[in-house]
């Protein structure tokens, strides 16, 4: 088997100390130009590489970026992974991207191997699952930044970057209540979620703040499977009533339209739809999903910007939140 070139064969090749070989790799100034002229030159001619965990134990570091997500099927994780991607290789950073499964006991194991590989920051939408974030905390004696991201723990003093849960039910709700639509269904992500809690708690009191007579049926679906047999089940409840169903995400709106479809009812002349969307999802559909837009890119440039303050020295915790806005189809 072919042995991968290191420093000391070059040195041995050359007669000079390993440490004039690394020197000159790096154009140290002390190195004249000749002896790097030579070795640079054998080095190519021998195809070497620098051994990056030899690089990371040195550095303590690894110019690498990890990206964790409970499943990449969600199309805004993609946007945010994307963002993420395009300003890392501004600053000279590559990424990895790992996924939980929404699983805490993997979800801990991928932080284990982040701190052997000695990433410089990692970027996680935790698990539902997830109660503990002290082994998150601990991250920080290793030098390791983290920021939390859409589905972000209770815990008050760490790095958060947030869509506006809120405001984009808020938006929702008022929107239904604009149309004069009283008959809703409500369909929310796992109830453990603190971004499930915020939008069902905010979704519920806009729409029963002015006293109006509303019917709403809410209900938990943690996966677009789960929307679709719920929706399913549901749908016969509001037979021959002018309602609306309310996705609390994309993947819950998959899982309904299929549901909606498999009914052969049609959108809005039969029932009203809106979500809370990152935007793909709704323009697949005729007529457009009406939705309170929540951009994975964008929020993917905050939680870029924030960490790189972290590496700068910023040693405070920080919740940053993106706010959302009403994007009109037709579905409603």
């Amino acid at each position: 088997m072919k042995q991968n070139p290191t420093l000391k064969k070059i040195a041995e090749r050359l007669n000079v100390s390993i440490s004039t070989v690394s020197r000159a790799l790096k154009d140290h100034p002390d190195i004249s130009a000749d002896t790097k002229k030579k070795i640079n030159e054998l080095a190519e001619l021998l195809e070497y590489d620098p051994n990056p965990y030899a690089v990371n134990l040195r550095t303590h570091s690894s110019k690498e970026f990890a990206v964790v997500v409970p499943s990449l099927s969600n199309f805004f994780y993609h946007s945010f992974i994307s963002a993420i991607e395009e300003d890392a290789r501004v600053y000279g950073y590559s990424v990895i991207i790992y996924r939980s499964s929404n699983d805490p006991e993997i979800e801990q194991q991928i932080l284990k191997s982040c701190r052997h590989k000695r990433v410089s920051g990692i970027f996680i939408a935790i698990t539902s699952e997830t109660k503990d974030i002290e082994p998150f905390l601990k991250l920080d004696v290793h030098g390791i930044p983290v920021i939390f991201f859409d589905k972000v723990p209770q815990y008050e003093s760490c790095n958060k970057i947030c869509v506006g849960d809120e405001h984009a039910a808020t938006i929702a709700a008022e929107e239904i209540l604009k149309k004069g639509i009283v008959n809703v269904l409500g369909i929310f992500g796992d109830k453990n979620m603190s971004i499930t809690k915020a939008r069902l708690q905010k979704f519920t009191s806009v729409l029963f703040k002015d006293d109006v007579k509303i019917n709403l049926k809410t209900v938990h679906a943690r996966s677009s499977e789960e929307a679709e047999q719920l929706t399913l089940s549901l749908l016969a409840g509001f037979k021959g009533k002018r309602f609306a169903v309310f996705c609390m995400s994309d993947e819950i709106l998959a899982g309904s339209m299929k549901a909606i479809q498999r009914k052969g009812l049609q959108v809005p002349n039969d029932l009203g739809v809106i979500a809370i969307s990152d935007g793909m999802i709704p323009q697949l559909f005729y007529p457009e999903i009406t939705y309170a837009e929540t951009s994975g890119y964008h929020l993917g440039k905050l939680a870029f910007g924030r960490m790189m303050r972290c590496i700068a020295g910023s040693s405070f915790a920080q919740t940053i939140i993106d706010e959302s806005r009403l994007v009109v189809g037709g579905s409603i």
